[in-house]
């Protein structure tokens, strides 16, 4: 916000994303009891990939992109991932008893630069 004599006044940055930052995609997804997926929430998957939070520096290679997805580098392992996610999913209310998180890699296609 800026301030301009007794009157506040928003000021809107338009912040434009191209590409992929890390070389992974990861899709976080909701498995209800019937065994249909649902993409989380990018709220909740920035909520858990803030450091504060899960004070594991191994996370810190994660970006949350969009509902059901995240970005991580390749030191970043899923097994970990999934477990650490779930708990904290859990704990969070994020998840309820009879549902799962699924995470898995999104094949990509390899970035090939322009000659």
């Amino acid at each position: 916000m800026q301030l301009t004599g007794n009157t506040r006044t928003a000021v809107c940055v338009r912040i434009h994303y191209s590409g992929i930052m890390f070389a992974r995609r990861i899709s976080i997804q909701r498995i209800d009891p019937s065994g249909e997926a649902h993409p989380c929430p990018i709220r909740q998957i920035d909520n858990f990939a803030m450091r504060n939070f899960t004070n594991d520096p191994v996370f810190d290679d994660t970006l949350p992109v969009a509902d059901g997805l995240l970005e991580a580098g390749h030191r970043v392992p899923l097994d970990r991932l999934q477990t650490a996610m779930e708990d904290w999913f859990r704990r969070k209310g994020y998840l309820k008893a009879e549902e799962r998180l699924e995470v898995r890699e999104i094949p990509t296609m390899p970035f090939i630069s322009p000659l």
